[in-house]
C-alpha cells in the first residue's frame, strides 16, 4: 500500500496531451469523440471442500461455507473515447474489496486512465476485510484468495477491452421505493433504479447493460452456508435472458439500513416466502430485475464524452473501539496514517497502538462523462445524503444535535446532470452515518433503551463530514458546481 499519493493532472484536447503536476490530485479531461466500450464477466468463486476453509462476511463469526450454489463474478464495463481515454468499472459479489487490492489491481492495470471497483456488497462471500472468521480473534481472510480477486479483475478488464466495439448509450431510471426495507429511524431511501443501455453503433444490437440499485444483499441471511451473490444473481439472470447482453450490477446507498422487504413475496401456495430461502433470494432477485426493465425500456440516449475524472486520497479516522482492537490483534491487515486533522493528509505511517489516533488511507473519486456524472464513495452511505431527507427537528437525544449538515449529493451535483453512485467504491469504509443522526452515547434516540445498528460498523461520527466535503471537492475540479450546469 503506497503511503503518499501521486497527484497529477492530465488535458486532452483534439490531438493535444497537457500533463501538469498538482498537489493531491489526478484530473484527466478528453476531446469529445465517439465511445467505445466492452463488456465481459469472470468468475471469483473461492473453491469450497478445500484444505482452506472459506469464511463467509456480513454477520456473526464463524460461518464456514458449505456448498457453491451460484457462483460469484467480477463483471466489467471498459470504456474508450476517440482520444484513447480508457476507464473501466467494475463489479465484485463481495461485501467489500479494499482500496490496498484496488490499488494492487490499478498496478497490473497501468493504461487505464480511471479504474473503479465496487463491491455489492454481498453477505454470502468469502471474508475479504478479516472480521469474520472462526472467532472473533481469528482473521477470515484468505490471502491467496484475495489475489486471485485481484488477476480474475484484471482478466475481465482485458477481455472486455478487447470485446470493445463502438457504441451508442442510453440513460433510465425507475422508481419503486416499496422494494426496500428501512430498520433505521428516521425512515430515508433511495429507490431510484438506473442503468446504462450500451447498443452496437452499427447492428443496434445491445451489447451491455449497467445497472445500479441500493440494497444489502443479505436476503439469504445469517444462517444460510452457501456461497452465492444472494439476490443479485437472480436479477442479472433474468436480464441476460431477455436482452441476450452482459450485465454489470452495482451498488449504490445502502446504508440505513436498506434490505429486501418483509412479508412482500409468496409462493405459489401462497406461503410467505422469508430471509434465508432460496426461493426469497430469487423472487426479490427477480423483482429488482422487473424494475430494471423498466428502466431499461424507457432509457432515452445520453452523451458520455468527454471523460474527465477527479479522484484523491483522503485519511478516515478509526475511532470505532473494535475495529482499533481488531487492527492490533492483526485480525484486520491494513496500514494505517497517521490522523492530523485534515483528511486530506494521508501519507504518515502510523503504529498499530490503541492509544494512537490513526486513519486509513482511502479514496473518493468523481468523474464527469459528458452529460453524466459518477460519485464513488468507499462504503456504505445513508440515503439521507444523497436526497438531503433529514429528519427536522433533529430527534430528541442524538449525541451531535447541532452538528451542520451535509452537502447531499443531489445538492452537488448541477441540475441537468444525470449521475449514478457507486456505494462501495474502492474501498470499504463501513457505514457513512449523517453526523445529527449519531447517536452512541445515552440517553438514546426514538425512547430506546440502546444505541441502533450503523454506529458499531462505523469508522467514526466524522466520516459523513468528511465524504460529502471530499465529493465536493472532486466536483469543483471538475468544474462541476451546484450553479454550473
Amino acid at each position: 500500500m503506497h503511503l503518499s499519493s501521486r497527484f497529477e493532472t492530465v488535458t486532452l484536447v483534439a490531438a493535444a496531451v497537457l500533463l501538469v503536476a498538482c498537489a493531491g490530485l489526478d484530473v484527466v479531461r478528453a476531446a469529445d469523440a465517439e465511445l467505445v466500450a466492452g463488456f465481459a464477466v469472470t468468475d471469483i468463486s473461492p473453491q469450497v471442500g478445500g484444505v482452506k476453509p472459506v469464511w463467509l462476511a456480513g454477520y456473526g463469526w464463524g460461518r464456514a461455507a458449505t456448498s457453491v450454489h451460484d457462483p460469484l463474478f467480477a463483471r466489467a464495463v471498459y470504456l474508450r473515447d476517440k482520444q484513447g481515454m480508457e476507464f473501466a468499472f467494475v463489479s465484485v459479489d463481495l461485501v467489500g474489496l479494499q482500496f490496498p487490492q484496488v490499488e494492487e489491481t490499478r498496478r497490473a492495470l497501468p493504461d487505464l486512465d480511471y479504474l473503479m471497483i465496487g463491491s455489492t456488497h454481498n453477505h454470502e462471500g468469502p471474508d475479504t476485510i478479516g472480521i469474520w472468521g472462526k472467532t472473533p480473534f481469528q482473521r477470515g481472510v484468505d490471502g491467496d484468495y484475495l489475489s486471485l480477486v485481484v488477476s480474475r479483475i484484471a482478466e475481465a478488464v482485458n477481455e472486455a477491452r478487447a470485446a470493445s466495439r463502438p457504441v451508442h448509450v442510453a440513460f433510465g431510471t425507475a422508481t419503486d421505493e416499496s422494494l426496500l426495507g428501512d430498520s433505521r429511524k428516521p425512515y430515508a431511501k433511495d429507490g431510484v433504479l438506473r442503468v446504462l443501455r450500451f447498443d452496437d453503433a452499427d447492428s443496434g444490437a445491445t451489447t451491455g447493460i449497467l445497472v445500479q440499485w441500493n440494497c444489502h444483499p443479505e436476503a439469504m441471511g445469517s444462517q444460510n452456508q452457501a456461497v452465492t451473490a444472494d439476490f443479485c444473481y437472480a436479477t442479472i439472470q433474468q436480464l441476460e435472458r431477455k436482452y441476450d447482453c452482459k450485465i454489470a450490477y452495482f451498488t449504490g446507498a445502502v446504508g440505513g439500513l436498506m434490505a429486501p422487504p418483509d412479508g412482500r413475496f409468496k409462493n405459489e401456495a401462497g406461503r410467505t416466502l422469508r430471509e434465508g430461502e432460496f426461493a426469497y433470494a430469487e423472487a426479490y432477485g427477480q423483482a429488482v430485475a422487473t424494475l430494471a426493465e423498466q428502466a431499461i425500456e424507457s432509457a432515452a440516449p445520453i452523451t458520455l464524452t468527454p471523460f474527465q475524472v477527479a479522484y484523491r486520497s483522503v485519511a478516515i479516522p478509526v475511532r470505532n473501539g473494535l475495529y482499533r482492537t481488531a487492527r492490533v490483534l492483526g485480525i484486520v491487515r491494513r496500514e494505517g496514517v497517521l490522523w492530523t486533522g485534515d483528511f486530506r493528509v494521508a501519507d504518515r505511517p502510523a503504529i498499530p497502538i490503541l492509544n494512537q489516533t490513526y486513519a486509513v488511507r482511502s479514496e473518493i473519486g468523481c468523474a464527469r462523462m459528458g452529460d453524466l456524472v459518477t460519485v464513488a464513495i468507499p462504503g456504505e452511505l445513508y440515503p439521507e445524503l444523497v436526497y438531503g431527507q433529514f429528519q427536522e427537528p433533529v430527534e430528541p437525544n442524538v449525541d451531535f444535535p447541532d452538528a451542520p449538515l451535509e452537502p447531499t449529493i443531489q445538492q452537488l451535483v448541477p441540475s441537468g446532470k444525470k449521475w449514478l453512485l457507486f456505494g462501495l467504491a474502492n474501498d470499504e469504509i463501513g457505514y457513512i452515518i449523517p453526523k445529527r443522526q449519531w447517536d452512541l452515547d445515552p440517553p438514546f434516540a426514538y425512547g430506546r433503551t440502546k444505541p441502533q445498528y450503523g454506529e458499531v460498523n462505523s469508522c467514526g461520527v466524522d466520516v459523513a463530514p468528511i465524504v460529502m466535503q471530499a465529493v465536493a471537492e472532486r466536483l469543483a475540479d471538475l468544474g462541476l458546481t451546484p450553479s454550473s450546469n
